[in-house]
């Protein structure tokens, strides 16, 4: 590890090296208030060390996978600049001797990968793993870094790795239960629909209208090719489930009878459709040719 130190005041989140000493009000939003969650006592200072780029790994509890080409390049070309303004936070990696593990920062990371950089400052701090994922999320959600359903996931691995409720979820997080299950909830969706928030092809909002619905993935596509708000998605879900009810609740129990009886009578599916006039269709699903024959033997010698 490179020995050049520099000193890190987590009260003002100034950098007080002489690369830099100007003010990033980002860090104070997001930086200060994560190490507060970290460190507990947060009147003191820190050091950073600048380590090689190479020596850093992935968390393992990152839950953000996404990372727009985009959006690394811009800060790629902004690092060029300017330099990596707020450090890496890092823990050392258990399992690589000599190595750490990025607990926030990833994004700046590959960034200065990109930029050409072979050093990147960090702040090197001894946590455990619920520390760890605890703090990747909180640094995640309060830049509005990752999509609906990373966020979801990563209070679902709070839940169930970390004994998490709703209740103490909605209190680190700083979020209202009701946002936290809504959340949670998206996850409930089918694997093509989540694919579909996380590529940004459908928001938050669209998805969760579908949620519980047998065709939902149909609909999702029908709001993307559409072009429908939030409320217009809602509508359309709405007209689905009252659609699917009068086809449940359609038929009229006498119908129903006589259906059965006519299935038991031939052995063959039968569909009896009657409308508002009272005509209709009797229907009847053969499989073989010996089967058309049964039907229409009870046809001549009936009628």
């Amino acid at each position: 590890m490179n020995k050049n130190q520099d000193t890190f005041e987590i009260d003002s989140i100034e950098l007080l090296s002489s690369d830099n000493k100007k003010k990033d009000n980002r860090l104070k939003k997001g930086l200060g208030r994560g190490l507060s969650s970290l460190l507990g006592d947060t009147s003191k200072k820190i050091q950073t060390n600048k380590i090689s780029i190479n020596d850093l790994t992935r968390n393992q509890f990152q839950p953000r996978k996404n990372f727009s080409k985009e959006s690394l390049e811009e800060l790629a070309s902004s690092i060029r600049e300017r330099g990596v303004i707020q450090p890496i936070i890092v823990r050392p990696n258990k399992s690589l001797e000599g190595k750490y593990e990025i607990i926030a920062g990833e994004r700046r990371w590959l960034a200065s990968q990109n930029a050409g950089l072979h050093e990147i400052p960090v702040v090197i701090l001894n946590v455990d793993d619920v520390k760890s994922l605890e703090f990747s999320i909180i640094e995640n959600v309060q830049r509005q870094d990752l999509d609906p359903i990373e966020e979801a996931r990563g209070y679902q691995r709070l839940i169930d790795d970390f004994n998490y409720n709703h209740d103490k979820l909605s209190k680190f997080i700083g979020k209202s239960r009701s946002y936290i299950a809504n959340s949670l909830r998206l996850l409930s969706l089918q694997e093509e629909i989540l694919l579909m928030v996380e590529q940004g092809n459908l928001s938050a909002g669209h998805a969760r209208t579908l949620i519980g619905l047998q065709n939902s993935v149909e609909l999702a596509k029908k709001i993307i090719q559409k072009k429908l708000s939030v409320r217009q998605a809602e509508v359309l879900a709405r007209q689905f489930k009252n659609k699917k009810f009068k086809l449940i609740h359609k038929k009229d129990p006498n119908i129903l009878d006589l259906q059965r009886v006519l299935e038991e009578k031939t052995g063959l599916s039968v569909s009896v459709t009657n409308r508002k006039n009272n005509s209709g269709t009797i229907s009847f699903a053969y499989q073989d040719l010996n089967q058309l024959d049964r039907i229409s033997n009870v046809i001549k010698n009936n009628y």
